[in-house]
């Protein structure tokens, strides 16, 4: 099996040294960077399987950077979980808007870093019920982590594909907020319910005239329009 392996984008010496020493006793091959750039760069060359981004990096900003990796066809589908300091709750939701699939607050203990990471590394590699899905002007290739959209791709993160397969599986079905971040966390990741808010924003700007397809339960959660199909 292919070593799993983790780029660290942090400028904390400390924290960087912490995580590498740890993350290499679970297994895990590790890559260090001190600032965005060389992160960037990294992120290019070693193609890691998940990214730990710091949120407050010198010169270009960890938010600035997701926004990059999420854009570059190199990288926009490896994941990404923020690590912020405590009080940064905005910068959280802009980076989830932005595509990141989870975050961390610091100081956080290594077990739950290393839990997240499998978490998910769990999401990108569990296998789908049907490996094609058609639903009204969508295709959904599971094997290739695909949507189409009336013949075009439509960029989606890993969190948004998930989402967007488990509500368009089940149309008319309400999934509570709590239960789609259970379906997509597996249960490992601690998130407020905005974040569900967010993604699912986030989905619907990219489906654009059919944005209508996803329908807002509320108090509750969310719905596929039932004769969407």
């Amino acid at each position: 099996m292919e070593k799993q392996s983790i780029l660290i984008i942090e400028d904390d010496e400390d924290i960087v040294e912490l995580l590498s020493y740890n993350l290499a006793r679970e297994g895990f091959e590790v890559y260090e960077s001190h600032n965005g750039e060389t992160g960037l760069a990294l992120a290019t060359q070693k193609r890691p399987s998940v990214i730990l981004l710091d949120l407050m990096l010198p010169g270009l900003q960890g938010l600035e950077v997701c926004r990059q990796l999420k854009q570059r066809e190199e990288s926009r589908t490896i994941p990404v979980i923020m690590v912020t300091a405590k009080g940064e709750e905005s910068d959280v939701v802009v980076g989830l808007e932005m595509g990141a699939d989870d975050y961390v607050i610091k100081p956080f203990r290594i077990r739950e870093m290393a839990a997240r990471i499998r978490a998910v590394l769990r999401r990108r590699r569990q296998p789908d019920e049907a490996e094609s899905l058609r639903v009204g002007p969508l295709v959904i290739d599971s094997a290739r982590h695909e949507v189409q959209m009336d013949g075009q791709p439509l960029a989606l993160t890993l969190t948004e594909f998930r989402l967007l397969k488990i509500l368009a599986s089940r149309p008319g079905r309400v999934f509570t907020r709590d239960q789609l971040l259970a379906r997509i966390s597996d249960g490992a990741t601690f998130v407020i319910d905005r974040n569900i808010d967010v993604h699912i924003r986030s989905i619907r700007q990219k489906l654009e005239s059919y944005r209508d397809l996803i329908v807002t339960v509320r108090g509750v959660g969310y719905k596929w329009r039932e004769d969407a199909g």
